[in-house]
């Protein structure tokens, strides 16, 4: 038996979750397996304001903007299954562990971030992820999060 793969392309995202330029980290989310794992896409353009200061020169996406791309990904992943679209769930990091950086990501990468349930379950307010992101198959960086999950009252 085998399930559908969903995904969640820009409209549906901002449907979903209220992040929006300059804040809006995520492209696409494709392969959605329930509440289990999906992938993120964020094309890294040189139009972004980050990298008017970060760095002059060398443009470098910050690493907490990676992370928080992760994060966004988990919420959308978890908002599709829920059917949280127009419903205005909020979503806010409780803790950042295991973190760690290993390669830049600069203009013209494609970022695939690459998120695993560890713990949470629908109805749940506490999750927990895993995610990878990587360019090009090669790991920029890995972290697991805990996140609450604000659902709007039935």
């Amino acid at each position: 038996m085998s399930e559908t793969l969903k995904s969640a392309d820009i409209h549906l995202i901002q449907r979903i979750i209220p992040h929006r330029y300059p804040f809006l980290l995520v492209d696409k989310v494709v392969d959605i397996y329930g509440f289990q794992s999906a992938t993120g896409i964020k094309n890294v353009t040189m139009n972004e304001p980050h990298f008017q200061g970060h760095f002059p020169g060398n443009p470098i996406m910050p690493g907490v903007t990676i992370i928080e791309a992760m994060a966004q990904t988990a919420a959308i992943m978890v908002g599709t299954e829920l059917g949280m679209e127009d419903k205005n769930m909020q979503v806010y990091f409780m803790a950042i562990d295991k973190c760690k950086f290993r390669r830049m990501v600069v203009p013209g990468d494609v970022l695939e971030m690459k998120l695993t349930t560890v713990r949470g379950k629908p109805g749940g307010k506490v999750w927990k992820f895993s995610g990878v992101a990587e360019v090009e198959g090669e790991m920029a960086a890995e972290a697991e999060f805990t996140a609450m999950m604000e659902l709007p009252k039935a």
